[in-house]
């Protein structure tokens, strides 16, 4: 049976290949790029969800007065739901 350890020769190649990404990337790419990255795009995709939430909330407020006080004019309030979420599905992409 082979062995499935590299040959010398290929672990020279890839250790040399290592040292250059961490040499080419170690300045510029510190170790806690990910966790801010990741971070960004959590926070990003949060404060989207809750904007949408809110203004849900305050257009739903809005309705049920539009009911009360013009009856008629109920489906031209639904416009500002729909915006909302739209806002929420937009932060979700672009998170």
């Amino acid at each position: 049976l082979r062995s499935l350890s590299l040959s010398p020769k290929k672990k020279g190649r890839q250790k040399m290949a290592s040292m250059l990404v961490a040499e080419s990337f170690g300045e510029a790419c510190p170790a806690s790029a990910p966790f801010f990255g990741y971070m960004g795009a959590a926070a990003a995709l949060i404060f989207a969800n809750l904007g949408a939430a809110y203004g849900t909330a305050k257009s739903g407020v809005g309705i049920c007065s539009m009911g009360v006080m013009h009856p008629g004019l109920i489906m031209k309030s639904i416009i500002p739901v729909v915006m909302a979420g739209g806002v929420g599905i937009y932060g979700f992409f672009f998170s």
